[in-house]
């Protein structure tokens, strides 16, 4: 097929890859423009602009496609279908219209639930057991169209959002090509009303760990906010993250340090905090992070 692609983060670079190897025909990839980056601040091009430079591909970055050039440009690819996963601009109803068998979008969850900016994020917060990918035909609304095929996983008890980002990038690079495959066979799914829910944006107001929740809670907020925009504490006015935990035996007043291993007290039993990074160095496991930073058995962590 001759295809549209659009796509901006490191999720979507596997995508793409999965579709040139597949052998359609790439007209054009549409990325984010490149944003100010690294100490220098200098302009970087997306994970996806970066990747079909590199595969040679003509790569697009419009600001918005809502002005009539925009849409004449897109509508003259005559492209069979545009395949959108992590874009990043909400698409006109022209741009949806454009392609001969529309536009298809793979979205990180089991549709209806979370719909949405951060359904990795929030699948992990929300102590969900499984999610999965879905291959949606786009329609105006956000994340309503109807689902064409859909793939479920089960989260693992100690998985952040950076692993399960991982699966789930494989997972809809294989079920998008398996659905452009058989795209007159597939029918289409009407989403329920019934199980909508929404992935909110992660504001990094959400990051700060409150010990006094339970220990399955802080767990999951530690795990789901891993490694953006990452959970974390101050000890000693130095700000900490946490990028990994487990949920451990433990109990004593919310936010005291239990182990020279960083096992946690919390409102309801306690977490072993097992990989952090101090602001402005690098991540570290526990036991070398602890040779640093020797937080002691007993210290109070806080309450926020």
């Amino acid at each position: 097929m001759r295809i549209v692609f659009m796509g901006t983060p490191d999720f979507s670079v596997s995508v793409l890859n999965a579709l040139v190897e597949a052998g359609h025909e790439i007209a054009a990839v549409y990325s984010q423009p490149p944003r100010p980056a690294g100490r220098g601040k200098k302009d970087r091009p997306s994970p996806v602009h970066a990747r079909a430079d590199a595969l040679g591909l003509e790569v697009r970055t419009p600001v918005s496609l809502k002005t009539p050039e925009s849409q004449a440009e897109f509508a003259a690819l005559k492209a069979d279908v545009a395949v959108v996963v992590a874009y990043g601009l909400i698409l006109p109803q022209a741009i949806l219209d454009a392609p001969a068998r529309g536009c298809l979008n793979i979205h990180a969850s089991l549709l209806p639930r979370w719909r949405g900016a951060a359904p990795i994020h929030r699948a992990i917060m929300a102590g969900d057991a499984q999610t999965g990918v879905c291959i949606m035909q786009m329609e105006a609304g956000l994340d309503t169209g109807p689902v064409l095929l859909r793939q479920s996983l089960d989260i693992g008890v100690s998985e952040t959002t950076a692993q399960l980002h991982d699966r789930l990038s494989v997972m809809g690079s294989d079920l998008i090509v398996e659905a452009l495959g058989k795209l007159d066979d597939l029918t289409a799914e009407v989403q329920p009303e019934e199980g909508v829910t929404y992935a909110a944006k992660i504001d990094k107001a959400e990051a700060r760990i409150d010990w006094t929740l339970s220990a399955k809670e802080v767990d999951r907020q530690i795990r789901g906010l891993s490694p953006f925009p990452g959970a974390w504490f101050e000890h000693e006015g130095v700000r900490i993250k946490v990028l990994g935990s487990t949920v451990v035996d433990g109990a004593a007043a919310a936010g005291t340090v239990l182990s020279e291993a960083l096992h946690v007290a919390c409102g309801e039993g306690a977490v072993a905090l097992t990989r952090l990074q101090k602001a402005g160095k690098g991540a570290q496991d526990v036991d070398v992070f602890q040779r640093g930073a020797q937080i002691a058995v007993g210290t109070q962590l806080g309450k926020g």
